[in-house]
This record gives C-alpha cells, structure tokens and sequence, in this order.
C-alpha cells in the first residue's frame, strides 16, 4: 500500500514587525533573535518525533528563508527555494501599524487597501505548488515554510471545516492526502514554544 502524502505548513519564526503590529507582506524583514530561537525549538521538536521529513520547501523571503534553513539543517535534509510561497503582497499596507490602517482605511481596509495582491491569485500560484508537490514527491512528507496570510488562505481552500483562527509563528499545521482530499492532522500547533499540548491539537497518527 503506498503511503500517503503530508505536508508540514509552518508559518515562519516572529520578526520585530511582527511584533509590532506592523504589516510585512513582500518587504523583506529577518527573523529577530525570538524568531530564530522559535525556529531552533521546532527543529528539536521534529528531530525528536518519529514522523521523518524528505525536506523542506520555503518561501524566498528571508524571515522564511532563515526558518527553513535552520529545519533543514537540523533534520538534515535539503532545502528548496519557492518564489510562488512567498507572503501576499499588501501594496500601500506594507510598512503600517494597525492604528495607521485603521486612521487611513478605516475598519474594511483588508478589502480596500490599493495594489494588494487578491485572493485569488495568491490560491492560484499556493495550488500550483501543492499540485507540483503532491505529483514530484507522492508519498513524501515535506515541510513547507511560507507566510501568515498566504497559509491562511490555502488552509482553508485546502481542507474544509479547519478553525480559522490567527496561525501562529511558527506554528505547525499537518496535511495528509488521502483519495485525493487533504486532511488535517494536526493544526496551528505552537507545543514547541508553549512546552504544553493544547488540548484541540491531534496528535500525528
């Protein structure tokens, strides 16, 4: 019996814009020393599980970047670059606080901020990926590094009824493919951190 596909989303470690509220999207911010040590607790944490990864695929922006190649080395397994994993770009949001967005946009300025990239084309390019990954590595399980809102959008598209709750960094959320569906195994699981299983979490089976 083959086995089945998995893939291992994780949102990247935390950044200083991150915790300051400030929006990221494309603009290129590194991994602020929490994040890096985020990143070093979830590579214990999956070097010490039984589940085994054939490698990880990350965004091409750096706080990704940073986070993949600290899995990778880790595991010791490769690393591959995926410019379509790469965060939503925010347009004129990039670079604002909360407040800011609030003051110039108001309460919707997710639906009215201009030159953001759309909904759908972010589902369209994370699709093409997990086509490309289901197909080149069936039966493999890999590790997939991207961004908070791009992971939103394709848990949701990818497997119906998950909480849609904030993803946390570095989280990690657990897909497996079975008769052409992708089930969740495991969502939004930050025990790495916290050192506590929150009780909503599956364990991998």
């Amino acid at each position: 019996m083959n086995e089945a596909t998995r893939i291992g989303w994780v949102r990247h470690g935390i950044t200083e814009w991150n915790k300051r509220g400030i929006i990221q999207g494309v603009t290129d911010i590194p991994l602020s020393e929490e994040g890096l040590l985020q990143a070093r607790l979830l590579a214990d944490r999956l070097h010490s599980e039984p589940q085994k990864w054939n490698g990880v695929y990350c965004s091409d922006l750096q706080r990704a970047v940073q986070t993949g190649e600290i899995l990778a080395e880790r595991l010791g397994i490769p690393l591959i670059r995926d410019s379509r994993l790469r965060e939503r770009s925010f347009g004129e949001a990039e670079g604002t606080t909360l407040a800011e967005r609030l003051e110039k946009w108001g309460e919707d300025w997710r639906k009215l901020v201009p030159d953001q990239e759309s909904d759908d084309s972010v589902r369209e390019r994370g699709f093409a990926f997990v086509r490309e990954l289901a197909e080149k590595q069936a039966g493999e399980a890999w590790l997939v590094v991207t961004h908070g809102s791009f992971l939103a959008r394709m848990l949701q598209a990818l497997c119906q009824g998950l909480n849609d709750s904030h993803l946390l960094n570095m989280s990690l959320t657990v897909l497996e493919r079975r008769q052409d569906e992708w089930q969740s195994l495991l969502h939004n699981c930050t025990k790495h951190l916290t050192r506590e299983e929150e009780a909503s979490i599956h364990p991998l089976k």
